[in-house]
């Protein structure tokens, strides 16, 4: 499921090709003409990210809300550029990751579009979304309102204290809590796993019964990597790797991790084996060596 340094990046990629410009909105898949015919020839005035939340405010009326989930990714392909953004798919990366500098333009869709957006010189394919609706700006306050503090949203200082409050009064094993969406945007499966194993915490251990002084370090450290996944697009969260370590982590995600997909192979830090089990229906990897209650 993409993370919220890659819906972030949705954003600005947006604000830069989209804002300030009028749209032709089309739904080459059709499950999303009526709402695709709304905004058709309109002008977007913004866009923005909370957590795994894409939100745009397109004709002064309405806001786009797009939540990947696990299988949606947007494509960006245009005169002088080209992105694919979000769950990686061979067919995107065949056609989405080439410019178009030598072909027409626009290209056709491929696959399953659920919405096409498109300029003179860009066009945005989304494909697979758990939801793609249009919300009045009313609406999406209340969306964005039920979400968890975002590092990238409000105050630094607010989202802080935001968070470790609302963590010191859930019940939740924290592995659990941090995927809570209401508790904090943008944490999924591998930011996760890699920051409760930077902090040494056991997944099962009640967020409630962690220090806020170590919650505060925990967000802390998720408002640096999620900074670190937005510049480089890629989730790099080792801090053991020299320069020249880190520069094949961002080429070679086998090197990137402690413990994430590393299960059944020796922990970095211990030598004892990484675990990997369920917890809530998604896979949790984790040392039980090295992360224990506190």
């Amino acid at each position: 499921m993409p993370e919220g340094h890659t819906v972030h990046r949705v954003a600005r990629l947006f604000r830069r090709v989209f804002v300030g410009h009028s749209i032709q909105a089309s739904s080459p898949q059709g499950r999303f003409a009526d709402g695709a015919a709304l905004i058709d020839r309109l002008v977007v005035d913004d866009a923005w990210a909370v957590g795994k939340q894409f939100f745009a405010a397109i004709g002064g009326d309405w806001v786009l809300r797009v939540h990947l989930g696990i299988y949606g990714a947007w494509t960006i392909r245009g005169v002088a550029e080209a992105a694919s953004l979000g769950a990686p798919r061979k067919s995107l990366r065949e056609e989405g990751l080439r410019t178009l500098q030598a072909e027409a333009f626009p290209p056709e869709p491929v696959g399953q579009v659920r919405l096409r957006l498109m300029t003179d010189t860009v066009v945005a394919d989304l494909r697979g979304p758990t939801a793609c609706e249009l919300l009045t700006h009313d609406e999406a306050s209340e969306v964005m309102d039920s979400l968890g503090p975002d590092p990238l949203v409000g105050s630094p200082k607010n989202n802080r204290e935001r968070f470790i409050e609302l963590m010191s009064k859930t019940s939740q094993p924290v592995g659990a809590a941090l995927m809570n969406q209401k508790l904090v945007s943008g944490i999924g499966n591998v930011y996760r796993a890699e920051i409760l194993f930077r902090h040494r915490l056991d997944p099962h251990q009640p967020a409630r019964q962690i220090a806020p002084e170590v919650l505060g370090e925990v967000w802390d450290d998720w408002s640096v990597l999620l900074k670190k996944g937005i510049k480089t697009g890629v989730m790099v969260t080792r801090d053991d790797l020299s320069p020249a370590g880190a520069r094949r982590a961002l080429r070679d995600r086998r090197l990137r991790h402690y413990v994430y997909k590393r299960e059944g192979e020796p922990c970095l830090v211990c030598g004892n084996e990484v675990v990997l089990e369920d917890m809530l229906a998604r896979k949790l990897y984790y040392c039980p060596h090295c992360q224990t209650a506190q």
